[in-house]
């Protein structure tokens, strides 16, 4: 009685027969088959990973390129203020000082209008405008 324990040589003659002829057709065809698709997919992550390192690198340095054109920009901004400002504040005092000096005018335009108008009204006699000069000539000597 043929037992699945012990198998008799005819029965492992044919199994390692069959194995030979399918290991033998793995080899030619099955096993390059899958080292190359082994191979190529390896090849595709290198690959991956290598253009990956890449746009990182560049990815860091378009950070750092954006961080000093931001921080160019920032300083350029803030000198083009200070100047801005240090313009403006010329412009205020220049039309400050024109402000006095036109108020000034004005001033003394209506002090000699009204000095004008006081002495006339002050000297309206002959009498009155001799004395005038007269003390005018006493307080030059």
């Amino acid at each position: 009685m043929p037992s699945i324990l012990t198998p008799d040589f005819g029965l492992l003659f044919w199994m390692l027969l069959s194995f030979l002829v399918v290991f033998f057709l793995l080899a030619k065809y099955g096993f390059p088959a899958i080292v190359k698709a082994v191979e190529e997919r390896k090849n595709f992550i290198d690959e991956s990973l290598k253009n990956a390192r890449e746009a990182n690198e560049k990815l860091a340095g378009i950070q750092a390129e954006s961080e000093t054109l931001l921080r160019e920009a920032r300083d350029k901004a803030q000198a083009e203020g200070r100047q801005q400002l240090e313009e403006a504040k010329k412009a205020i005092e220049a039309e400050k000082e024109l402000a006095l000096r036109d108020i000034r005018s004005q001033v003394a335009d209506l002090s000699m209008q009204i000095a004008e108008k006081v002495l006339r009204n002050k000297l309206a006699g002959d009498g009155e405008q001799e004395k005038y000069i007269e003390r005018m000539l006493d307080e030059v000597k």
